[in-house]
């Protein structure tokens, strides 16, 4: 090369690299952006556990529903075969509600779809109540069975509650322990009236269907969100986060997403759940409510709450309930 080139290689070199840079800081900055838009307005949850093959379906902190809903819609539309082409298998699908409903409206709404399972909560004002996962193989018996076993818990509840206060005698930091034990029981007396009722307490369920029954349950108007889950494989490795009534634009930190492993209360005789591959698949029963550990709900008016499901206000050391009281879900 002559020297007079190889004089002039470093002079355009270095413009050269500049543009390079500048190219490669602009990209970064744009799939930045775009990172944050898609942040506030992304679809259905698809996760995969680290440590394992857990799947979760449905709605996070900080997701906005109007983009939940409108991407579930249009997953549910793709699923729908086109004119003439052959029907589509079944998929699981997690159904969110518009409102609380009780057992007895269920058949109607889910019908055509098997249904696997329910979440139900009690929908107090201003306090914070356990949401609790109801198997279910016969609609609505198993729901209502569900029910008052949740009801059984919560007069346990309130039985431990009303020896934990009684048994403080002093004043100051006692007297307020025992305000909040009472508050407490109190609540937890309201949640087993409620469900011994059989109330209005549904807001979502899992079922299995094909894609075109799936669309005719979303047309619904009991029926906010249809979202389908053909990646779902086993129900007992999958999250589902199901949308509460009362949840409208985004999902935040106090006001989370509903997990699965909230407190479960099965049927006390034993029936199997639709599998994924039709096989019977056994459901969770006990003689009693069987308690999960996790998370539970946080209604968006809810306030942090004092042991179990008390309103909010109490001191910040009330001890959980004593041995033999009964156990709940860690931030009920």
């Amino acid at each position: 090369m002559p020297a007079t080139a190889r004089g002039l290689v470093p002079a355009v070199a270095g413009p050269v690299r500049l543009r390079v840079l500048t190219a490669v800081t602009l990209a970064s900055v744009v799939a930045l952006l775009v990172a944050v838009v898609l942040s506030t307005d992304r679809g259905p949850e698809r996760l995969t556990d680290p440590a394992g093959d857990v799947v979760r379906v449905g709605v996070v902190e900080g997701q906005a529903i109007a983009g939940y809903q409108r991407s579930s819609d249009s997953e549910l539309a793709a699923l729908l075969p086109a004119p003439g082409a052959p029907t589509a298998g079944q998929t699981w699908a997690l159904v969110s509600l518009t409102a609380y409903l009780a057992p007895d409206q269920l058949p109607a709404v889910l019908d055509g779809a098997a249904v696997a399972q329910v979440y139900a909560r009690v929908p107090l004002p201003e306090v914070r109540t356990e949401v609790v996962r109801i198997p279910v193989y016969r609609m609505p018996q198993d729901v209502v069975a569900g029910m008052l076993n949740a009801a059984l818990a919560r007069d346990q509840e309130q039985a431990d509650y009303r020896k934990l206060g009684g048994e403080l005698k002093g004043d100051g930091a006692d007297e307020r322990l025992r305000q909040a034990y009472d508050s407490a029981a109190q609540t937890a007396a309201a949640e087993g009236a409620a469900f011994r009722a059989q109330c209005a307490c549904v807001f979502a369920a899992v079922v299995r269907a094909d894609p075109a029954v799936l669309e005719r349950i979303a047309s619904r108007p009991e029926v906010r969100i249809v979202d389908p889950a053909p990646e779902v494989r086993q129900l007992d490795r999958t999250e589902f986060r199901p949308v509460l009534p009362e949840q409208k634009t985004i999902v935040h930190d106090e006001e989370k997403a509903v997990p699965s492993s909230s407190a479960t209360v099965a049927p006390t005789t034993p029936a199997p759940l639709p599998s994924s591959t039709g096989a019977g698949m056994p459901s969770a029963s006990s003689t009693g409510p069987a308690r999960e550990t996790g998370p539970a709900v946080t209604a968006p008016e809810e306030n942090a709450a004092a042991p179990s499901s008390a309103p909010a206000g109490p001191a910040p050391d009330v001890p959980t309930p004593a041995a033999g009281a009964s156990q709940s879900a860690p931030g009920r």
